[in-house]
């Protein structure tokens, strides 16, 4: 099993350079960063940590696309998630570019974590119906895995229309098929709507925290296979754990394929002291 974290990354928190330099020295295996445009003042979306007020570390969040390419240039193993970015909230050619060109300067290193979204507010803002946000997503990855792949690629969807065109650079990964690609894990919990979304086209799940896994990751193995997909390609990804020795041991005999820390949204001797300490854990781990 692999070990990651995830920050807030902000412009009050530690620089996102000096932390992913961290990240790779204390022997982790990715790093991964949140997505919020903008937070609308309206503040009509309760937050989804259930406090009466928002964190202020959600309206402070960098750019994924350009904290992850610095934390790129600056380390040579560490893979680079986003966790998660908002997709249907953005133009699907350029997010395409974005995601395909930060793969292709850290030589395949990249993960393009999504969610459907949970602020009604701020996906509104850019023009998109929050009640059609997830038929908007699947159609925007098919879209997207098409200019990854296709020297020439198109795309007709019910929510995204491509004509032939042409899309430099492509990823640097690539599936067993042969097929340029970037892996696109979805978020989210384990309700319904989002479990067939994992079966039918996710390349991963990143679930909130790890409650229910237990039983769930055999159910979702086994309607991979009933899908024809292969469960042992499907990556697991759970956020936002404390370090724990028994809850880490646990998820590896699950099935989990990689644990993701959180780290706390501020300056550099806070950080790295819970890094440290998280690095301990896993070295204890072996």
């Amino acid at each position: 099993m692999r070990f990651g974290v995830t920050i807030f990354a902000t412009d009050q928190s530690i620089d996102i350079a000096e932390l992913a330099r961290a990240v790779e020295e204390r022997g982790f295996d990715s790093l991964w960063v949140p997505e919020h445009t903008h937070i609308p003042t309206s503040r009509l979306t309760p937050p989804p940590t259930g406090d009466s007020e928002l964190a202020e570390e959600y309206r402070r969040t960098l750019d994924p696309w350009v904290a992850l390419a610095t934390a790129a240039a600056v380390t040579s193993r560490l893979r680079i998630g986003t966790g998660i970015s908002v997709l249907a909230q953005h133009d699907v050619i350029a997010t395409a570019k974005a995601a395909a060109t930060l793969d292709h300067v850290s030589r395949g290193r990249a993960v393009y974590g999504v969610g459907f979204g949970w602020n009604r507010d701020e996906i509104e803002a850019h023009g998109v119906d929050f009640t059609a946000r997830r038929a908007i997503v699947e159609d925007k990855v098919a879209a997207m895995r098409s200019l990854w792949a296709d020297e020439v690629s198109s795309h007709h969807g019910p929510h995204v229309q491509i004509e032939p065109s042409w899309q430099w650079p492509k990823p640097v990964q690539r599936r067993a098929t042969g097929e340029t690609y970037v892996p696109v894990l979805l978020g989210g919990g384990t309700g319904p709507r989002l479990w067939e979304h994992l079966i039918r086209w996710a390349d991963g799940w990143i679930p909130i925290g790890g409650a229910g896994l237990t039983s769930a990751i055999p159910r979702l193995h086994d309607d991979l296979a009933a899908a024809d997909r292969d469960p042992t390609a499907f990556e697991i990804v759970p956020f936002g754990s404390w370090p724990d020795q028994g809850k880490v041991e646990h998820f590896g005999s699950i099935g989990v394929t990689e644990t993701v820390f959180r780290l706390p949204s501020a300056g550099r001797d806070a950080t790295l002291a819970e890094l440290d300490a998280q690095a301990t854990l896993i070295a204890r781990l072996g």
